[in-house]
């Protein structure tokens, strides 16, 4: 054991009269070491959001981005969360101001969005569906012109953020839906698979175009000082993957493993965890092989927890894996409780594990359940 994990230890455990910093508890985990608790993180829909807020009758801001854009991080820190995001990128259209009131919207990149109303047993909540894309039409691909993501205004949050609260939380720059997904919101996404096979040149300048976005937000984010970038595309369905694994050789790796390589030059200390919803066995070990650190967000119900820790424990961390399909908004506290103390005892078995559900909590969820959750993660025995 090193010295320095030693005397991690140590604060963990009170001998030296300090409680853990969150980030410290993080940095353990990342290194497979087990801190004094299993490091948390949990993002919310804003209808969730809103829920929580009033239970926890806290008084703050009234929107809520998931991906952590313009956030007080209030929630974040009555519960108790251990890492605090700052996002730059397409990901934040998911969510803007007024989403809710129904209606349309067009974000930045060109690409049109409904919003949607659904019903729960807590009320209506919306999401966002997308209905028009910038490049359906080829002739549209020789004039776009994406976002210019050297624009200053856009890191004005990661800088209050490092500056504010790196000293206790471990702070993450997100620039998910990297290439893929911002790709086929511009072209469609039959008419991006049917390019990979009928016009896979088409393809490729179109993926570009993500592609070149979000590794210069993420640059500027490490420079800034981010502890980990978090990056990567849904690529998984619930049994297989959504492309063929040759595709995504084809297509996304060589692109992700660029923007890895570069991104730890800056920064060989930094982490970089990878998404993907879904099934996406086949590919894991290129994802070790490229750089990825830690996996996100392990879907319990399309891949087996137990499993990638004793084939990949050793080589990979892992993010989530508490069960948002059926557990957490369908189960009892019970349930929730057994699910997270099974994946304590699996997953985080000699560290390795942020803890935490595998998506936003939806607003089906009932708070029983969400604080089944979180005080078992921080409270297990």
């Amino acid at each position: 054991m090193s010295l320095i994990v030693r005397a991690l230890l140590e604060i963990a455990t009170g001998r030296r009269g300090i409680h853990m910093k969150h980030r410290d508890r993080v940095w353990m985990a990342l290194h497979h070491e087990e801190p004094d608790r299993c490091p948390m993180q949990i993002s919310f829909t804003p209808e969730f959001a809103a829920r929580l807020r009033a239970d926890l009758q806290l008084k703050g801001q009234e929107f809520h981005n998931p991906h952590g854009g313009g956030n007080t991080y209030e929630l974040e820190r009555a519960l108790d969360e251990d890492l605090l995001l700052t996002s730059v990128g397409w990901a934040n259209s998911y969510y803007q101001p007024g989403y809710e009131k129904g209606g349309t919207y067009t974000d930045e990149w060109g690409v049109t969005w409904k919003s949607v109303p659904y019903t729960t047993p807590y009320g209506v909540g919306h999401y966002t569906e997308m209905i028009g894309h910038p490049l359906a039409d080829d002739r549209a691909i020789e004039y776009y012109q994406p976002p210019d993501p050297t624009r200053p205004e856009l890191y004005a949050e990661a800088e209050r953020v490092i500056r504010e609260f790196k000293d206790e939380y471990w702070i993450v720059g997100v620039t998910v839906t990297t290439i893929f997904e911002t790709a086929w919101a511009l072209r469609g996404y039959e008419r991006l698979l049917t390019d990979f096979i009928v016009n896979p040149e088409l393809a490729e300048r179109i993926l570009d175009s993500p592609y070149h976005y979000h590794l210069t937000a993420a640059k500027r984010l490490v420079e800034m000082g981010v502890d980990m970038i978090w990056i990567g595309d849904d690529v998984g369905a619930q049994t297989a993957m959504l492309i063929s694994p040759a595709h995504w050789r084809r297509f996304l790796k060589p692109r992700l493993a660029q923007f890895i390589a570069t991104i730890k030059a800056i920064n060989p200390q930094l982490k970089v965890a990878y998404h993907s919803d879904g099934m996406i066995y086949p590919i894991i070990p290129e994802l070790i092989e490229i750089g990825v650190d830690v996996l996100n967000p392990i879907q319990p119900a399309c891949m087996d927890p137990a499993r990638l820790k004793q084939e990949y424990g050793d080589r990979l961390c892992f993010w989530g894996s508490i069960d948002e399909q059926h557990t957490l908004p369908f189960g009892t506290p019970e349930e929730v409780r057994q699910e997270v103390l099974t994946r304590l005892r699996t997953l985080g078995r000699g560290g390795g594990l942020i803890l935490g559900p595998t998506h936003h909590v939806q607003l089906d969820t009932p708070l029983e359940n969400f604080w089944a959750m979180v005080n078992t993660i921080l409270h297990p025995i």
